[in-house]
């Protein structure tokens, strides 16, 4: 404790001028709308950065960032600038309707459904919507079914890939939840996700703001939480991206403090953070 007070007093000052350009740079590459007031933030998370370049102040490392060979070191500022918050079933209501309305309608047509966690941090997301597809598809239609799972940060890409949680995260989830979809770790801290959970699930790098190299359509969007951090005509363009992405009848599921209202789209209203393709136009 004392070192990080050390450190934290010396961390290089932060001027206006680099906290703007700082934030010029995350919005122009993902898209992320830092306002001010999070100059705390900004300062003491890149200040990590500038002890692990051996760096003394911020404007330096911003001519490193800006410089032509320096794009290994701009995708680790943004992600040392992405918050990145889950837990297992959070937001509860999203895989209610999961169980009750869309599964269903997929077990009576006899199709697979695909499913795009988009922004999947650490990987809890993801594997929830895996453990719902279990519990929910007869083996048939399991098999077939499949679930991207992206992020812009490779950190936590690298700890969602292992899939490995302490035993803490778990001891909300019911005990036999658990003992279906995780198996003990060695050394008995942690649990591992169970391999027919892991391979129903692709993990990859993907900024929102570029280029999607994937295929679509998907019959949900879960991007929860993600749309906060950007400005109004970004979310508007992301959205969408989005309903492109969707088949007909797909479902975009934002988080619960979020909205739609005051975009402009095509989506139809379901339920709170529910929103619902009706037709492809």
């Amino acid at each position: 404790m004392t070192s990080t007070v050390a450190f934290a007093s010396t961390a290089p000052e932060l001027t206006d001028e680099d906290f703007r350009r700082v934030a010029e740079l995350t919005r122009q590459t993902a898209g992320i709308n830092l306002q001010q007031g999070k100059e705390g933030l900004v300062r003491a998370r890149l200040s990590r950065r500038l002890r692990a370049l051996g760096l003394t102040s911020f404007g330096d490392y911003l001519s490193l960032v800006s410089s032509s060979s320096s794009s290994a070191e701009l995708k680790e500022m943004v992600d040392a600038l992405t918050t990145n918050k889950t837990s297992f079933f959070r937001e509860p209501q999203h895989f209610d309707y999961l169980r009750q309305t869309l599964l269903p309608a997929h077990v009576a047509a006899g199709t697979a459904p695909r499913i795009w966690s988009a922004g999947c941090s650490t990987g809890e997301e993801p594997v929830t919507l895996a453990v719902v597809l279990h519990e929910c598809l007869p083996e048939t239609l399991l098999f077939r079914s499949r679930i991207l799972a992206t992020d812009i940060s490779a950190r936590v890409l690298d700890r969602a890939r292992e899939a490995r949680y302490p035993a803490e995260q778990l001891a909300e989830l019911p005990r036999d939840m658990v003992r279906r979809h995780f198996v003990p770790a060695p050394g008995g801290a942690t649990w591992q996700v169970a391999g027919q959970l892991r391979r129903m699930i692709h993990f990859a790098r993907l900024n929102l703001m570029g280029e999607w190299p994937m295929r679509g359509p998907f019959d949900a969007i879960f991007c929860r939480n993600v749309m906060i951090y950007f400005d109004k005509p970004t979310q508007a363009r992301l959205v969408r991206r989005f309903w492109d992405m969707l088949s007909p009848d797909g479902y975009l599921f934002v988080g619960h403090s979020e909205s739609l209202t005051g975009l402009d789209h095509a989506f139809d209203y379901v339920q709170p953070a529910v929103y619902r393709k009706e037709d492809a136009q």
